[in-house]
């Protein structure tokens, strides 16, 4: 595929979960790894904050209901309408708890105008399984995804429980993956095995484009130290009493929550960072 001549990315923010920062930090990784012009256009229901180089755009409906017990971020299907407020050609989403640690480039030339690219999913690899976290498709081309979903939500929300199901069986012709090693999840990667993980700081992939953290820990609280947004840095021995300490509180989580331990990562903080 040629490259295009302005490189158009996307990402959606709604709620409160993620802030302004985190789009502003994406916009800034994007401009230190990519070649020539570009832009990001962030669908959002508050643009506060956001730095004025990032279109900000209302979210695009999805005019259906997902039974709230249904996991997964099935927001992002409306992004596959045939009219996304205006906007034309190819485009690549990443979500906003992605870390750039390298040149984005290729993403635009592997393969060809119409494929729909995604990661192949970590946490499954042996099935042929999509994850969304960065993916590329050409706006409109695929508005089925979207009217097939308004035409019977319940059904189709069930059927696949998560979004990047639906996208992986839904999209005629099939998806692509991009090479496994550009696109990396932290905890998969990165992280050091439990307990090893109290000793070693996470590992930086040396061949990684993109470093995805669905499910946390998010960059920002990688950076200081804790598993989740604002906690707390502990040294193992003190993290470990903590969660005794709590067990109670925390059911049978305790065991888990033994594991969710991140030691404060330098090299996260050198590239997620705005300027």
């Amino acid at each position: 595929m040629d490259t295009p001549s302005v490189k158009q990315i996307i990402c959606i923010k709604w709620g409160t979960f993620y802030n302004a920062r985190y789009v502003n930090t994406l916009y800034g990784m994007i401009a230190r790894n990519i070649s020539g012009a570009f832009t990001l256009t962030c669908f959002t229901d508050d643009t506060t904050d956001i730095r004025k180089e990032v279109n900000c755009l209302p979210l695009p409906e999805l005019r259906c209901s997902i039974p709230p017990e249904i996991p997964g971020k099935w927001r992002k299907t409306a992004l596959w309408g045939a009219e996304l407020f205006g906007m034309k050609g190819v485009a690549l989403f990443i979500d906003l708890d992605s870390i750039i640690i390298g040149n984005i480039d290729d993403y635009f030339t592997f393969g060809e105008p119409d494929d729909v690219i995604t990661v192949r999913n970590w946490v499954k690899p042996l099935r042929r399984l999509g994850q969304t976290t960065v993916f590329r498709f050409t706006i409109g081309q695929h508005a089925y995804m979207l009217d097939n979903l308004r035409a019977d939500p319940e059904r189709i929300s069930r059927k696949y429980v998560w979004e990047q199901c639906y996208v992986t069986n839904g999209v005629r012709g099939g998806i692509k993956f991009w090479p496994s090693s550009w696109t990396r999840h932290f905890r998969v990667h990165c992280l050091p095995f439990w307990p090893l993980r109290y000793f070693k700081e996470p590992v930086f992939p040396k061949n990684a484009k993109i470093i995805a953290c669905p499910g946390g820990p998010n960059p920002p609280d990688v950076i200081q130290g804790h598993w989740e947004a604002g906690g707390v840095y502990r040294p193992p021995w003190k993290h470990i009493r903590h969660v005794w300490e709590n067990r109670d509180t925390l059911d049978r989580k305790w065991t888990l929550a033994l594991k969710q331990f991140v030691r404060p990562t330098a090299w996260v903080a050198e590239h997620w960072r705005e300027n």
